[in-house]
């Protein structure tokens, strides 16, 4: 059975590669196009997560990165300027960005044990003392999380989905699925349900 430390790291590995998985044979417009009323994009989100691995699995371990971004030297991430990427940032550094951030993690992870003293600079002073394992579950949390949303902001550019899409059924089947869900949606689009008015 492996131990925590192991757990949570193979966990991070696993987030990690599923969501540059969806960066995969997209073009430079797809991958930087704002799919939500937010602007989400998947290039800001490999930005984003490249920032917070030099952060909490780096320069929390007095592990500064091995190199400057612009976003974080001129305090541009504060106003959002992480989670999108600039005409003159181009998909192949934003990527490479952040496997070497990860890089950086992981050798974090390999050198010191779960308890090891870390500081935040950016948290509140009361709890900008904390540990690797506190800020290694933060990192497969914020990992899983933008790797959901990459999921899918990839479905609404080109409908690819999830690893386990064809597992589950083929064209046909996931058609009967959605119009399944979209019945029980519309059964509340006029305000009145089977059961009496809605709210």
């Amino acid at each position: 059975m492996s131990d925590l430390k192991e757990e949570l790291h193979r966990k991070l590995q696993v987030g990690r590669a599923g969501l540059l998985s969806k960066l995969e044979g997209l073009s430079e417009f797809d991958l930087r196009r704002p799919m939500t009323p937010t602007g989400t994009n998947l290039l800001g989100i490999v930005k984003h997560l490249a920032g917070v691995e030099y952060e909490y699995l780096g320069a929390s371990f007095k592990r500064p990165p091995l190199e400057t971004m612009s976003w974080v030297e001129d305090g541009s991430l504060w106003e959002g300027a992480d989670m999108w990427a600039t005409p003159d940032e181009s998909s192949e550094y934003l990527i490479g960005l952040y496997k070497r951030a990860c890089a950086h993690g992981d050798q974090t992870i390999a050198e010191l044990d779960l308890q090891a003293p870390g500081w935040v600079a950016h948290w509140p002073q009361d709890r900008r003392d904390t540990t690797l394992g506190v800020l290694l579950i933060r990192m497969v949390a914020e990992t899983a999380q933008h790797a959901g949303h990459a999921d899918v902001v990839r479905e609404l550019i080109d409908g690819r989905a999830g690893p386990d899409h064809d597992e589950i059924g083929d064209e046909a089947w996931w058609r009967e699925y959605v119009a399944a869900v979209q019945a029980a949606a519309d059964s509340f689009a006029t305000g009145v349900h089977a059961d009496g008015p809605t709210d």
